[in-house]
């Protein structure tokens, strides 16, 4: 039985009268891929906005390998094993690939000013092994020939790699993909497929949110369905596809983004 990595206990997130998180309990395990899918406004990129500190709950809680999460700063988080990407990608236009994913390392970097302004031999060990890291990264994602080009110069596609591997140069136990696959071609798309077990093979869990059903059924260990915050279906990848509830909130009039 896989360990626990992750568990809401009670979570709950309101705007004003809007409740776009309402009492909702999971658990992810260790060594798994779990997708959270539901319907525009179902509360997606609003649970892993409260999973990495970028909002608080205004009730509940989360645990994170035993440790509550609760009120913690978002690069504390970060240090503690959590990462993540973005719906919109979040890139440094203005420096290279390399660069991008080096700034990744920043949360596992230790040296101070006096360190940087002197040069002493533990920051410069220390840069040695951001560049190599970073440079593993890029290898691991098929980009590392594009090392030194501007960021924003890459595809599309390209261009959601390289957020992967920032993502990863934190050394993650715990990596959230925000709708990797929403704008990729059908090639890209199995592309970034492989990429993700890859990651899992790594012994990194993985929580996905995805409109691409395809993906999610493919590669998924566990599937959470969400539907205007509420948790309304929680299983396999079979089991769910199957589930009326979940039929009919897909059938159902989409709302806005949470």
């Amino acid at each position: 039985m896989s360990e626990e990595i992750l568990r809401a206990q009670g979570l709950q997130k309101s705007f004003g009268g809007l409740r776009a998180i309402d009492a909702l309990d999971f658990v992810v395990n260790q060594g798994k891929i779990k997708s959270i899918i539901g319907p525009n406004g179902a509360g997606k990129t609003t649970l892993f906005n409260l999973v990495t500190g970028m909002i608080s709950p205004s009730a509940g809680n989360f645990f994170f390998k035993g440790k509550i999460l609760n009120g913690l700063k978002p690069h504390v988080i970060s240090s503690l094993g959590i990462s993540r990407t973005f719906q919109n990608i979040e890139l440094f236009d203005n420096m290279s690939v390399l660069e991008n994913v080096m700034i990744g390392r920043h949360s596992r970097t230790g040296s101070g000013i006096f360190q940087s302004g002197l040069r002493l031999p533990d920051m410069r060990k220390e840069e040695r092994e951001t560049w190599e890291k970073a440079r593993f990264e890029l290898q691991f994602m098929g980009l590392v020939s594009k090392a030194d080009i501007m960021a924003n110069s890459l595809p599309l596609g390209e261009q959601r790699l390289l957020e992967i591997a920032r993502a990863l140069a934190t050394e993650p136990i715990l990596l959230l993909l925000d709708e990797p696959a929403a704008g990729l071609n059908t090639r890209e798309t199995e592309n970034l497929s492989s990429t993700i077990l890859k990651i899992r093979e790594r012994g990194i869990t993985i929580m996905l949110v995805e409109h691409d059903m395809s993906l999610v059924m493919e590669i998924s260990d566990e599937v959470l369905v969400l539907n205007y915050g509420k948790k309304i279906a929680e299983g396999l990848p079979r089991e769910i596809q199957k589930k009326p509830e979940v039929i009919a909130a897909y059938l159902g009039e989409e709302s806005e983004n949470a």
